[in-house]
């Protein structure tokens, strides 16, 4: 371009002025803002005549930060200027492009969107990555990760890293996003299209080095400089000047260099049991691993920046004869309003053992249970009516068992605000609705059930569907995750039989246990001034159920706690009936004057005040009966192959089917399931006809059905 106040000729004038369309005068200048005489010269040079000179604009403090772009062949815009920190915003020159780099965190990303323009999803991930050069070898392909951002436009990036090899480093941003729930809360009804600002904790230091850092790492991996640390997520603290690395573990199935139907064909592919001998007999159940072998296997899930689980810790307040470990947000918990936001942040997903290594490892498990029960935008569903999808599809009130009185009394019942006692509107058949395949393994076939009641979620489902983890179970193999959560059907469908009709069951002789554990519990309690017993509640199915109970003595209130536990074994059924118990115990601890309990559930604190063994005399044991161990009728195996073909032909004798959802995350690969018998109770209050009427009668615990009036209408709040 000619300039025109002087005759100079050259191809790297000084551009237009954007504003006016005046040719701004000046000496040639280099690429980086400089004379060829090698002196800075200004963006807008003044020696021209007066009205050549671009209209002001906000410019940075001299000399202004710049972050050069890559070589011509991966570069895609001019030179981006960050602002030093402190010293205001001001808009970019260029637009974020593949191109361009940005520390995470930096100046326009959340608190200032103005500042920053981000790349469409096609073609940059949430991260802020580089175009890699021709030599480079394949990498994953930037993709925006789906549900961050329900109202579109810009989303919040994080930086990534990519290996030699496709997939050898994955996006963080899901294990992120699992660890801020209240973030995504506010950005969701707060209608904003990034994250929420929060104010800035950091000086300029602290900032400059991390930027420093993430701009060194990205120009040695353009060099093709491989080393481990790419794998993995940089933590500087600058107060004790250390690093962390937190490992970024490759996802299978990634939409952009993974399998995006890799979930989608497990959940498809039929259930079919394996052989898997029994490794440990002791403790918490029969498994094909150990404990510690679990924990020495997936360990690594347990991080605070980039695992399922930001740590694993000793519940406070636990006493010297309970183990007790928190692992971190219980998400079966919804959180669609700031209420149930606060009551998912208080309930956290825990695990108890009989030692500490059993507990961790439970915890651990059930932390896993949860983020895979989670729906992730993966998952198989079919959208059809219930009309229209005929004799596979498995209708929600077999399942749900609300009574029809429930349904039609749905407002009263929802006045109480009990999350516990909440009851949807009435599923309507010829409505559209997701549905999600599961296997039946009394059939061999495929059914379908509706998606909302298998995956947890962030929103109410439209159908007036919401999950709940019965039924979800983790476990060391398929077979043993199945057995477990079958186990738990069995449980609470017990308890339900048991608690809303108030029935009298037989004590379990805890002496007759002969178990240290147990021993160890009763004196524990009994120097915290507290009673200790336990009841039978085996049902039909003959699997040993039991309750385990306790009391504070000599005073009031009497703070009635409780746990359940089933198993093969009427030992081990015991053992996790204390170790739920000794859960709730923090909650109740001595010096507690009533008032201030660790839990803030309405229906626990209630309970706590006001029950006691004489006004809920169903919680004693039935004086008729002599105490006896938990008694039942189920073979031992030494495979769970067996098990698992024993209680599928238990299930099939009474009329029912028992359905399986594989849940197992292949990032994970800790195998979770989902269990589901229509028509086995969940022991929270839904009155539908069936179990809850008829099994009392034909075990002889009554002579005749309970009247709807007279059932329990205290909902258990375990």
């Amino acid at each position: 371009p000619r300039c025109a106040d002087t005759r100079r000729r050259s191809s790297r004038h000084c551009w237009t002025a954007p504003a006016t369309g005046r040719r701004c005068c000046g000496r040639p200048r280099s690429r980086w803002g400089r004379t060829r005489q090698g002196r800075r010269s200004p963006r807008w040079s003044r020696r021209g005549s007066s009205g050549c000179a671009p209209p002001r604009r906000p410019r940075p403090p001299w000399p202004p930060r710049r972050t050069g772009t890559w070589p011509a062949s991966t570069a895609a815009s001019r030179p981006v200027k960050w602002p030093r920190p402190g010293y205001g915003w001001w808009r970019c020159p260029a637009p974020i492009r593949p191109g361009c780099t940005r520390p995470c965190g930096s100046p326009g990303s959340a608190s200032r969107r103005t500042a920053t323009r981000p790349p469409s999803p096609s073609s940059c991930a949430r991260t802020t990555s580089t175009r890699p050069s021709k030599a480079s070898a394949p990498r994953c392909a930037p993709r925006a990760c789906p549900g961050c951002s329900p109202h579109g436009g810009r989303r919040p990036w994080v930086a990534r890293c990519s290996g030699r090899t496709p997939g050898r480093a994955g996006p963080v941003c899901p294990r992120l996003r699992g660890h801020r729930r209240s973030e995504a809360l506010l950005q969701r009804h707060l209608g904003l299209e990034g994250p929420a600002g929060r104010p800035a904790g950091q000086l300029p230091a602290g900032a400059a080095a991390a930027a420093q850092l993430a701009a060194l790492e990205t120009a040695k991996w353009l060099a093709g400089i491989r080393h481990a640390g790419q794998s993995a997520v940089h933590v500087l603290d600058t107060l004790r000047l250390t690093t962390d690395a937190h490992p970024v573990a490759a996802l299978p199935q990634c939409p952009a260099c993974g399998d995006h139907e890799l979930v989608a064909r497990q959940v498809c592919a039929p259930f079919v049991p394996v052989s898997r001998p029994k490794a440990n007999q002791d403790s918490g159940g029969h498994r094909a691993l150990t404990p510690q072998q679990m924990l020495d296997r997936y360990g690594h899930l347990v991080d605070p920046v980039t695992g399922v689980i930001r740590d694993i810790s000793r519940a406070r307040g636990c006493p010297d004869f309970v183990e007790s470990y928190l692992s971190g947000q219980n998400l079966a918990m919804g959180a669609a309003s700031l209420a149930g936001l606060r009551a998912g942040l208080r309930a956290l997903s825990g695990g108890k053992g009989v030692t500490a290594t059993d507990a961790r490892t439970s915890a651990l498990c059930e932390a896993v249970e949860r983020y895979s029960g989670t729906r992730h935008g993966d998952e198989p569903v079919v959208v059809d009516s219930y009309a229209a999808l005929g004799p596979a599809a498995v209708h929600p009130r077999e399942c749900q068992l609300y009574s029809e009185r429930q349904l039609s009394e749905r407002d009263a019942w929802n006045a109480t605000g009990s999350w516990l006692s909440h009851v949807p509107e009435p599923f309507a058949d010829d409505r559209p609705t997701e549905w999600t395949p599961v296997w039946s393994m009394t059939e061999n076939t495929q059914r379908l059930l509706p998606t909302s009641l298998l995956y947890f979620g962030q929103e109410p489902a439209a159908d007036g569907l919401c999950a709940d983890s019965n039924g979800n179970a983790a476990g060391s193999s398929p077979e043993d995750a199945l057995l477990q959560g079958f186990l738990e059907l069995v449980e609470r469908d017990a308890v339900a039989l048991w608690w809303y009709n108030r029935l009298r069951q037989p004590a379990v002789d805890l002496d007759s246990a002969d178990d240290p554990y147990v021993d160890r519990v009763r004196t524990g309690c009994r120097r915290a001034g507290r009673e200790v017993w336990a009841l039978d509640l085996t049902s039909d199915f003959g699997i040993p159920v039991v309750a385990a109970l306790s009391r504070r003595v000599g005073s009031f209130p009497e703070e009635i706690v409780f746990g359940f536990g089933a198993h093969f074994d009427p030992r081990i059924a015991l053992r996790r009936a204390l170790t739920e118990m000794g859960q709730l115990l923090p909650a109740v601890a001595p010096g507690r004057d009533g008032a201030n309990y660790a839990i803030n559930d309405p229906e626990a604190v209630r309970w706590w005040q006001t029950a006691t063994v004489a006004n809920q005399p169903y919680l004693a044991p039935d004086p008729s009966a002599a105490p006896t161990l938990a008694h039942g009728c189920f073979p031992s195996h030494t495979d769970l192959r067996d098990d698992v073909t024993a209680v599928t032909e238990l299930v099939r004798e009474r009329g029912m089917d028992l359905l399986v959802l594989n849940q197992t995350r292949p990032d994970l690969q800790l195998p979770v399931v989902k269990v589901v018998v229509p028509g086995m109770r969940h022991f929270w209050p839904r009155f539908a006809d069936g179990r809850l009427f008829d099994v009392p009668v034909a075990l002889g615990r009554l002579s005749e059905p309970t009247p709807y009036a007279d059932l329990n209408v205290v909902p258990v709040f375990v």
